[in-house]
């Protein structure tokens, strides 16, 4: 039986720039993502004031309608919150994976096959928490997205409504 040649970072100088680059690069995705996220949550906030404001106007009066708005910004808040938080993961997860493979490259020169062990499986177990989070932070900008369509439905809907009686207003 023949053994496999491992070839070592040395043999390969691409092969460190690779372990490291791709962390590198998911953790910058992941700021990207951070960045936008943030962006909605502002949003989100604006639109909340915006429906306080109404719900204070004596003039306009939306009933139901302006209280199921109000619950569905607040849960589009608290699931971007949510975003936040699995994107914070993976954005740590993703810097410390980085670092871990730079220790990595370091401790294979050195020699120490359970070290390098170690910290491959330490350098694995990061980055699928930071694969976890990015997934998880997806999912919940995905359900908040879907909040933001429900209440773009329902106010286009209110729009048409006040058109068609301002139509029937105007013709009498």
């Amino acid at each position: 039986m023949s053994t496999v040649d491992v070839p070592s970072f040395s043999q390969n100088p691409f092969a460190v720039l690779t372990f490291i680059a791709a962390p590198a690069i998911l953790t910058s995705a992941t700021s990207v993502l951070a960045m936008s996220t943030i962006n909605r949550m502002l949003r989100a906030r604006e639109r909340m004031h915006q429906l306080l404001t109404e719900s204070e106007s004596a003039t306009l009066y939306r009933g139901a309608n302006l209280v199921d708005l109000v619950n569905r910004a607040e849960r589009q808040g608290i699931l971007l919150l949510g975003a936040m938080r699995w994107i914070y993961l993976a954005l740590g997860s993703f810097a410390a994976a980085t670092l871990v493979t730079l220790l990595g490259a370091v401790a294979g020169q050195i020699g120490g096959h359970l070290v390098l062990q170690v910290i491959v499986g330490i350098g694995l177990l990061l980055g699928c928490a930071g694969v976890a989070g990015l997934v998880g932070g997806c999912f919940n900008l995905f359900r908040s997205t879907e909040l933001s369509l429900v209440n773009i439905r329902e106010e286009a809907e209110l729009i048409r409504q006040r058109q068609a009686q301002k139509r029937k207003d105007a013709e009498i």
